[in-house]
């Protein structure tokens, strides 16, 4: 038996509808069409808005919440091989390509260096000193220590009277 596209519309008052059989379904009733290898589509009947993914995570959230008690039951083994095809589908459909989440990873990345740009003016403003002028002081501080360590080393040995005599 090959898979059929199963088109799903949700109504506003929550119940979905299959148009492939002509009825209601519940969530556990589609997430027995995709362990039986049908694809499936969820959509809003008013918007048209595409909410498989939403839907295919409320089955996993769902199964999630049974827990791994039901699998004790006669057939685990089945039960398990169709949950995890059940998995396996959602996560294909689920999946971000890599390139999206780069891009996300950069702009916020972007986004926390304009934040900290306009802390940093706001503190300029406020004769505030950020962490970064705090850092260059020490830096300034420390370079100056060295320097004064360095003559204090050198002309010492050049004001210490001479004992030396013969």
């Amino acid at each position: 038996m090959s898979a059929q596209r199963h088109l799903i519309k949700k109504y506003a008052n929550r119940k979905l509808y299959d148009t492939q059989t002509s009825r209601y379904i519940t969530l556990e009733g589609i997430a027995e069409l995709v362990r039986d290898g049908h694809e499936i589509q969820v959509v809003d009947r008013d918007t048209g808005q595409d909410l498989t993914q939403v839907t295919l995570s409320q089955l996993v959230l769902s199964a999630e919440k049974r827990g791994p008690a039901r699998l004790v039951d006669a057939g685990a083994d089945a039960i398990h091989d169709r949950g995890q095809a059940l998995l396996d589908y959602v996560r294909k459909t689920l999946n971000v390509p890599g390139d999206l989440v780069n891009q996300v990873e950069r702009r916020r990345g972007d986004l926390e260096a304009m934040v900290d740009e306009a802390i940093e003016r706001a503190l300029r403003r406020l004769r505030i000193p950020s962490r970064r002028d705090i850092d260059r002081l020490n830096e300034r501080i420390d370079r100056i220590s060295a320097e004064l360590k360095k003559l204090n080393g050198a002309g010492s040995t050049k004001t210490r009277p001479g004992k030396r005599r013969s």
